[in-house]
This record gives C-alpha cells, sequence and structure tokens, in this order.
C-alpha cells in the first residue's frame, strides 16, 4: 500500500511574481479551487490518507487552508452559502496533514529528501502540485501505483514533448517493457538537455511513486546545474543499482508554473463547468 503523498511546495514561485510575493504559487486558484487542493484530491482519489507537506517561509496559508475556519463556518451556518465549504470540509476530514519546512532551495531532490522525517521507511507518492492533471476515471497518481503494484519499484510518469520544450524537463530513455504500450525500464535520464543530445522526447512530469532507498541515494548526490540537488540524478543511481519504471501516463496535463500552462488550465476547468 502506498499510505504518504509528499508535496514540495516551498519554492518561490517566482515566474508569478508579484502575486506569490503574498500568496504560494500552489494556493493560486483554477477557478475557486487552490492548486494544492488539486493535487490532495487526486492523492485521496488514489486511497492516500496521509498528506506530507514540505513548506517554508511564507507558506502559512497553506497549513490554514487545510484546517477548520471556526469563525468563517459560524458565519456560514445555516445560510444558503454554506455548501461552499462542504468539499474543503469533507478534505480535511478524509487526511492528516503534516508539515516540515525546507530551510534552503536546493532543488527537487533536497527538497524531498527534507520530507524523509514525514515519510519513514516506506513507499511514497509524490504530487508537484503545479502540474494540475486532470483524468476522467482513475487520476495519474492512481495509474502509478497501479505500476508500482506490478513492479515494486520507483515509477516516474512521463510524457511525449515538442523539440522545443525539451530542455525544460528531465528527459528519460528506456526500453519499453514487453507486452505494454507505455511502461519503460529506464536505462538513462537526463536533466534539461538540449534537443540535440536528448536521449529522447520523454520528458518526467511531476508524479512519482518513490521506494525509501531513494533517501539514502539523495543524501550522496552531489549538486548539479544552479547547485541543485536533481531528482533525476538521483533516479539514475537507483536506475542502475535496482529499477526504475517510466509509465506515460493517461490524462491531460496543465503546466501551472507556467503563465500559459495555469491560463490555459483555467480555460479548461471554466470550459467543463460551462462558465465559458
Amino acid at each position: 500500500m502506498i499510505n504518504k503523498c509528499l508535496f514540495p511546495v516551498a519554492g518561490y514561485g517566482t515566474r508569478f511574481l508579484p502575486a506569490t510575493k503574498a500568496i504560494p504559487k500552489e494556493m493560486l486558484p483554477i477557478l475557486t479551487k487552490p492548486l494544492l487542493q488539486y493535487g490532495v484530491e487526486e492523492a485521496i482519489s488514489a486511497g492516500i490518507k496521509n498528506m506530507a507537506i514540505v513548506t517554508g517561509r511564507g507558506k502559512r496559508s497553506i497549513e490554514d487552508h487545510f484546517d477548520h475556519s471556526f469563525e468563517l463556518e459560524s458565519q456560514l451556518k445555516g445560510t444558503s452559502k454554506e455548501h461552499y465549504l462542504k468539499e474543503i470540509n469533507e478534505v480535511i476530514e478524509k487526511t492528516t496533514f503534516s508539515y516540515i519546512r525546507q530551510r534552503e532551495m536546493l532543488g527537487l531532490g533536497h527538497a524531498i529528501l527534507t520530507g524523509e522525517p514525514l515519510i519513514g521507511h516506506e513507499p511514497f507518492a509524490v504530487v508537484l502540485a503545479d502540474d494540475l492533471c486532470t483524468q476522467e476515471n482513475n487520476g495519474v497518481v492512481s495509474q502509478l501505483i497501479d505500476v508500482y503494484n506490478k513492479y515494486q519499484c520507483s515509477i516516474i510518469a512521463i510524457e511525449e514533448v515538442p523539440e522545443s520544450q525539451i530542455n525544460q524537463y528531465g528527459i528519460v530513455s528506456g526500453k519499453l517493457i514487453e507486452g505494454t504500450e507505455d511502461t519503460y525500464l529506464v536505462s538513462d535520464m537526463v536533466e534539461k538537455p538540449s534537443h540535440s543530445v536528448s536521449p529522447s522526447n520523454l520528458a518526467i512530469i511531476g508524479r512519482y511513486i518513490l521506494t525509501p532507498s531513494i533517501f539514502d541515494i539523495i543524501r550522496n548526490t552531489k549538486p548539479g546545474k544552479l547547485g541543485e540537488i536533481q531528482i533525476t540524478d538521483a533516479l539514475l543511481v537507483q536506475a542502475k543499482k535496482e529499477k526504475v519504471i517510466a509509465y506515460k501516463f493517461k490524462g491531460k496535463r496543465f503546466d501551472c508554473g507556467s503563465i500559459n500552462g495555469y491560463v490555459e488550465a483555467t480555460n479548461h476547468f471554466a470550459r467543463s463547468q460551462g462558465i465559458i
């Protein structure tokens, strides 16, 4: 069983300044719901009830959001607006949230390692909230758990990206596993290569199932580009020592870490709800 989901949310969200000077990027809303809540709900739909949040300075609104607001609830109780809090209160009641601060911004690998005390020695999911994924019947985390149950190793979600975007992602290459159309045994990973030297156009997106041996590997991983500890470097070591599977997920992803992706996601959800 995958019992815990880790959310690294300590980043500055610089591409959304000045809004993110006061509002965490993960709390920016798509319609009426923050990005992070979409990710939490995806984890809940996969049967996960324990959410581990790697947070940072200026992120207290995240803790407040996933807690009861007694004054607000009291004001709305018995009114026609009471139903507006129903969805988030159901999330709060279904889950347990734990928090730890990442004191330095040293990359995704470092953020995941910071969350080790919240995870312990067990496999766990990782969701990057600014990758907003939609799938009508079976969310991406659920899909990855199904693959993990079969192979019992670290699983990473991938999708094909245009050549012009290859240098924005961690890129994987590997052998398609016999009998599958979407599952690869990883042989190589490169962080943000130029398209001329990239081993493929299969990009890692913000969904993972990681086995606990990843923590010791990250501890021994040297900083890469920009002095950051890259999770792709650690996963490549794990792939060579053990086994790592890349899965081409079913569904649609919006890169809400970019303004264009954020607007695209907003329009998509507005159309799906008949707003526009």
